[in-house]
């Protein structure tokens, strides 16, 4: 029953991210191009993901257990290091280089995209080096 869920769960985001563009760079590009031909769509879909996953939040902070009884692991940590800042600016240079982040990136592999698929192994390959250096 937990592999069928996840399996839904992940095919309902890969779902999302195809119907609101998450999967096509050019769109997520001219989302960060402020300064040219802006395309605030994207703006828009992530306020939908933060309307939706807010009440789920405080919903969570009050039970033990996952919806399937699973242990339930919220982040603890709260503090803004030098890691979170240099992960979330990697993060950032590599999402406005490419146009893909990892999500879209995986549905964009299964479809065998060939700029996904380089961007995929880059980001393995960056997972990679980060277990070998921690």
């Amino acid at each position: 029953m937990l592999l069928l869920a996840c399996f839904g769960c992940g095919a309902l985001f890969g779902l999302g991210l195809l119907l609101s563009g998450m999967t096509n760079p050019a769109k997520v590009l001219a989302f960060l191009d402020l300064a040219g031909a802006w395309d605030p769509s994207l703006a828009l879909v992530m306020a939908g993901a933060i309307a939706v996953a807010l009440p789920m939040f405080a919903v969570a902070r009050r039970r033990s257990r996952a919806l399937l009884d699973g242990p339930l692991h919220l982040p603890t940590n709260s503090r803004v290091d030098r890691r979170l800042i240099l992960g979330s600016l990697l993060f950032g240079v590599g999402w406005g280089l490419a146009g893909i982040c990892p999500g879209p990136a995986i549905v964009l592999v299964a479809s065998l995209v060939p700029q996904a698929v380089l961007f995929a192994a880059a980001m393995l390959a960056g997972m990679a080096l980060y277990e070998w250096l921690a």
